[in-house]
């Protein structure tokens, strides 16, 4: 379920909306379920996933040997792979921007798990007159798919990136 307005919200009334929609009580029945089904197991291993991802997050936004080896594993696999075999609906522009390697890479925690993507860098066109888009650090952010994501997270703890 999106919830596209809160796109169009400013940080402190967005961050309301999240904390209001944690604490519905359908939201509630469904984290309940999701730890009775599948058991405090689950949850360590969820927690241990999120500090490696916390930690991911961290080292590609403080060093930038860290972001370079993680654009070069991206751009080599989509060479190899396909672009359609990386990510998936892309617009046009997007496509170009990665093919030029204009992207960096960070960690998308917009959905109920944080995952890695890619977010294309290229300035916008001015334009004279009114503009009709936000002003703003607004970018879009391109999950990457499941083997390439496991694909990069290797490489940033068998390469030296993170500690292990």
């Amino acid at each position: 379920m999106s919830d596209s307005f809160l796109d169009s919200l400013p940080s402190r009334e967005r961050s309301k909306w999240e904390r209001l929609k944690l604490r519905s009580p359908a939201e509630y029945a469904w984290l309940r379920e999701k730890v009775r089904e599948r058991g405090p197991e689950y949850a360590k291993d969820e927690m241990k996933r999120n500090a490696e991802f916390a930690e991911v997050k961290l080292h590609l936004e403080t060093e930038p040997s860290v972001q370079e080896q993680a654009k070069d594993v991206v751009a080599t696999f989509i060479d190899t792979q396909g672009m359609d075999a990386a990510l998936e609906g892309m617009s046009a522009s997007a496509k170009e921007a990665l093919k030029k390697g204009q992207f960096e890479v960070a960690v998308d925690v917009s959905g109920k798990e944080p995952k890695l993507a890619v977010k294309p860098t290229t300035k916008p066109k001015e334009k004279h007159g009114s503009s009709d888009a936000p002003m703003g650090n607004v970018a879009e952010v391109y999950p990457l798919k499941a083997a390439l994501q496991q694909q990069v997270m290797a490489s940033l703890k068998v390469g030296g990136g993170i500690a292990a």
